[in-house]
């Protein structure tokens, strides 16, 4: 497998630039290359040489000519290097092994049992990453590193699990425990801003500047990415959407505060207001369970999650007037109930956005679905590759 220190492939800038520029635009000749990054064709020539005998870019079949010799096109070879990305929690621990483009070659599961320690949550991670390089014949030495994306307030830096509330569980060593037992390079982020990453990458937005993806499920979180890089803020809390005060005299949200967002529109809340309003004689509802009774006609569920839809336009409305992004990206098991949400969220926005510019803000449901968060944290990886320049932050 790939040592820790060896991790680092790009040995500068400008070997970076020409890898991440193939990615973006392939196929493209050297001379593309070498005209769309201002570099000497001499050393975008010698750069791609390099490229090629580390088995990350290929060769093609020759391009199109305006005259004169046909040039060769270049790809990224993606089956050259491979990544671990690990969706943790907070009632399932799911990993993959992917390629460079993303494709899932592998995967596995682990449900979470509650109540649980800090030395269990790691067990359960570990058992679910030697699942997946038992079961795999891609030599391991070409795995480049294990991307986690864990719920919760992460310190990026660390690699450790400061607060996960869900779980009732505080300071996980992650990464430090991953890197003793795997000796593979460990990236640990936010699931949210796992996810938001992993949308600019894999979403298939185009050159986006700033784009927000918001995770609706069991809780509520939120990644901003700028010029393809994560925003964590001065603390590391940046994206923590769900935990905006709503309403100060509203329900305790497991955080221990009063009325946060995601006492109104997670999926429990949604169960949780369906019961108080319903009069179904099944027993406790599940938001799963709201959405099919709204499938199935019923008014009361439709209106419940049309309800839902406006308070997420609500938040978004705030979202936009704080950062007026290019972009939001909605994503997680509530917005599953898109054809009932997603209008009573366009409409409110429309209703609430200060300039009419700003009402134009594309707000779109993921393409990725339940594989967001985990292309999320293999990206973490990809971009230390492709892009590895400081985040901002």
């Amino acid at each position: 497998m790939q040592q820790r220190g060896t991790f680092q492939l790009m040995k500068s800038v400008n070997k970076s630039i020409i890898l991440n520029k193939i990615r973006t635009s392939e196929p493209i000749s050297r001379a593309q290359i070498a005209k769309e990054t201002s570099l000497t064709p001499p050393t975008v020539s010698t750069i791609v040489k390099e490229l090629i005998e580390e088995g990350l870019v290929r060769e093609s079949t020759l391009g199109h000519s305006s005259g004169g010799r046909k040039p060769t096109m270049l790809h990224i070879n993606h089956s050259s290097l491979y990544v671990i990305g690990i969706d943790a929690g907070p009632e399932t621990i799911k990993g993959v092994l992917t390629d460079l483009s993303g494709e899932i070659l592998q995967r596995t599961s682990s449900p979470i049992k509650k109540p649980i320690t800090n030395e269990v949550f790691l067990s359960i991670l570990k058992e679910n990453i030697y699942t997946i390089l038992k079961s795999t014949e891609i030599s391991h030495d070409k795995i480049i590193g294990i991307g986690i994306a864990m719920h919760g307030v992460v310190d990026v830096e660390t690699g450790t699990s400061l607060v996960a509330p869900i779980l009732n569980l505080r300071n996980i060593p992650i990464k430090e425990a991953l890197e003793e037992e795997f000796n593979l390079t460990i990236k640990v982020e936010n699931d949210a801003r796992a996810m938001a990453l992993g949308e600019s990458w894999f979403g298939g937005h185009g050159e986006t500047e700033s784009m927000v993806a918001v995770n609706i499920g069991r809780g509520v979180g939120a990644g901003v990415v700028m010029n393809g890089k994560l925003y964590h803020g001065a603390q590391g809390i940046a994206g923590e959407f769900g935990h905006m005060t709503i309403d100060m005299n509203g329900s305790t949200c497991e955080c221990g505060n009063r009325g946060c967002f995601q006492t109104f529109v997670s999926g429990a809340a949604i169960a949780e207001r369906a019961e108080r309003q319903g009069n179904e004689s099944k027993g406790i509802l599940t938001g799963k369970e709201v959405f099919e009774l709204a499938q199935k006609g019923n008014p009361l569920y439709r209106a419940l999650l049309h309800d839902t839809g406006t308070i997420i336009g609500v938040g978004l409305t705030n979202l936009i007037h704080l950062l007026n992004p290019q972009k939001i990206v909605l994503g997680g098991g509530v917005m599953k109930s898109e054809e009932f949400i997603m209008p009573a969220i366009l409409e409110t926005i429309q209703q609430r956005v200060l300039t009419s510019e700003a009402r134009n803000t594309e707000v779109t449901v993921t393409q990725l679905g339940d594989d967001a968060t985990l292309l999320g944290a293999v990206s973490l990886l990809l971009v230390e590759l492709f892009n590895p320049i400081k985040e901002i932050g």
